[in-house]
């Protein structure tokens, strides 16, 4: 019995190390690579191009330390010593580090004129952060280019305060009406006895599967008609009926597992729906809301195609996202600032989730059985 106990607990023991061992393991590989990015946003241009981002922990490295001219009679076309140090042209060219091992000599120049760079290998830190690159992508403000030739080129930056705001505009709006709206739907179905209930119900589970894109050219089609196509009502509307299916289906989950006996108490002391909605219903419902917000505002937050085809790309109306595709496009080689303008786009999306993850694990588990 005792050998069996001792089994059960090792096994449990491997299982465990397992199980966290890959979580662990999938953490890193979601961490690392968005810390570099962080890291990288402020960094400067030349640091970017001349080292990788882990270089800001402390490591040994090459440093300068002294440069001598090249001592007379050497034979150029034979192997060398200068400072103990053998090797040929070529491999003084690449670096040769001295018998002692603490120090490295390379000849800079070419044969006949140069000289020779002495570098000691130290402990050095590469943590030079700035703010310039937000700046820069935030307030639109100069920046400096130095050039292969050492000449500076003024170029300005990209304001996003204006992309920002206009998602602002979008995501919030789309964020609130197809919440509101899927929270009286759900309602209804689940608490409220009408003709045809469940093959509507039926009809909204139904649109789930449907791909968006497929819906994309005959709204634009209907948009133009109406004089909606550029404007952020139309925008709102689309990401307001593409929304709605998985925001009813959510809330009816939750909604129709509340406790029966708290609601016909309320119609027995003669509560309208309205009135049970509004008191009893939204208050009870917010773990399930909060969950679907967000969801909801990261997919409109991060959407590029809807905005791209029912907003457009004028400047006045630029979303975020089509702003930093642009950016993209014409600063493909600026990484100080393209993981700044990322960082920027994520600062609200990371705010949100944060603010209303103590209701996301209920809202996740929204109409399940209860044992």
């Amino acid at each position: 019995m005792a050998a069996k106990t001792q089994s059960a607990k090792r096994q449990r023991l491997t299982q465990d190390i397992l199980v966290n061992g890959g979580l662990i393991l999938l953490i890193l590989l979601w961490t690392i690579p968005t810390i570099g990015l962080l890291v990288s946003s402020f960094r400067t241009r030349a640091d970017i191009q001349s080292s990788g981002w882990w270089n800001i922990f402390p490591h040994r490295e090459w440093v300068q330390t002294e440069t001598f001219p090249l001592p007379a009679g050497l034979n150029v076309d034979g192997e060398m010593t200068i400072r103990e140090a053998k090797g040929t042209f070529e491999q003084f060219r690449a670096g040769v580090v001295a018998p002692d091992g603490k120090t490295q000599l390379i000849w800079i120049g070419n044969k006949r004129a140069g000289s020779i760079q002495v570098q000691e290998r130290r402990w050095v830190s590469g943590l030079k952060l700035t703010l310039d690159n937000y700046g820069q992508v935030l307030a639109g403000k100069q920046f400096e280019i130095k050039q292969a030739d050492g000449t500076v080129v003024k170029e300005q930056g990209d304001n996003f305060v204006g992309a920002f705001l206009n998602s602002l505009i979008v995501t919030i709006p789309a964020t609130v009406i197809p919440i509101l709206i899927a929270a009286f739907a759900a309602y209804g179905f689940a608490w409220m006895s009408f003709p045809g209930r469940r093959a509507f119900f039926v009809m909204v589970v139904a649109l789930l599967v449907v791909p968006l894109q497929i819906a994309l050219v005959p709204i634009l089609s209907d948009y133009v008609k109406l004089q909606l196509n550029g404007t952020f009502l139309g925008v709102w509307l689309a990401h307001t009926g593409f929304g709605l299916p998985l925001a009813t289906y959510l809330l009816y989950n939750y909604i129709s597992s509340l406790p029966r006996d708290i609601l016909e108490s309320a119609f027995i002391d003669g509560a309208s729906h309205f009135t049970i909605f509004q008191k009893l219903i939204l208050p009870l419902s917010v773990p399930a809301l909060a969950s679907f917000s967000i969801f909801q505002f990261l997919w409109v937050w991060n959407d590029y195609l809807i905005a791209l085809i029912f907003i457009g790309a004028k400047s006045d109306v630029q979303v975020l996202t089509m702003r930093i595709a642009e950016m993209v496009g014409s600063r493909g080689n600026d990484w100080h600032l393209l993981t700044a303008g990322a960082f920027v786009s994520m600062i609200l999306p990371l705010a949100v989730f944060f603010s209303l993850q103590r209701f996301f694990v209920r809202g996740l588990l929204a109409g399940s059985v209860k044992g």
